[in-house]
């Protein structure tokens, strides 16, 4: 698959995507969960889909959070976090990911947007963002937060094989937990769920070609 500008455009543009469909793909089994009307007021954050070209190939940017955090530590996300009082989402995310990463905001293209996301466990709505970045980055770690910044080819994510499942006990409780396996790391629960829907969404704009 070519993946251009204009194909993550058309991608994040589609009408009649079924976005939870492809985020269920990657929910552990079983999961609680409370949509965001019931969940009374919470909290909201963004993160940034970032790709761009690393030696002719488009990749994406994941981190590998610290493990002495209090929230989500070694887990790997997105560049992200939380919203500023008065801050719109899409600059939330822009300015987490040059504050984690140390990308250069003047280098970005705005694309689009994934499916909000609602996570129970923390009470937050996060709204995934997608930008290209127009030259490879030189990235730069926050070392208070974030532990080793990942690199992903698109090809390897979109790789079938990438995708795996295990049982895991999570909060004493057994489940079947999908994941992409990514350089060594497990990218699972909301993060390999908005990289689903992505991934889902290039698949079928590219078969509509």
């Amino acid at each position: 698959m070519e993946i251009t500008e204009q194909l993550v455009r058309r991608a994040l543009a589609l009408d009649d995507f079924d976005a939870a469909e492809a985020q269920s793909q990657m929910v552990p089994v079983p999961r609680g969960s409370r949509p965001p009307e019931l969940a009374g007021d919470p909290r909201e954050g963004a993160v940034l889909v970032l790709l761009y070209e690393r030696t002719g190939r488009p990749h994406l940017v994941l981190t590998r959070r610290r493990d002495d955090l209090n929230a989500h530590a070694g887990q790997i996300s997105f560049p992200g976090g939380r919203r500023e009082p008065g801050e719109a989402l899409q600059n939330t995310a822009v300015r987490e990911a040059q504050e984690e990463v140390g990308i250069d905001p003047r280098a970005l293209t705005a694309l689009g947007e994934l499916t909000c996301l609602y996570i129970p466990p923390t009470d937050y709505e996060v709204h995934p963002f997608v930008a290209w970045h127009h030259a490879p980055p030189i990235f730069r770690r926050q070392e208070a937060e974030v532990a080793e910044i990942v690199e992903v080819p698109l090809s390897h994510l979109l790789d079938p094989a990438t995708r795996r499942e295990e049982p895991w006990v999570l909060h004493g409780f057994e489940v079947m937990v999908p994941y992409f396996m990514v350089d060594g790391h497990k990218v699972w629960g909301a993060t390999a769920m908005m990289l689903s829907e992505f991934l889902e969404r290039l698949r079928r704009a590219n078969q509509e070609r």
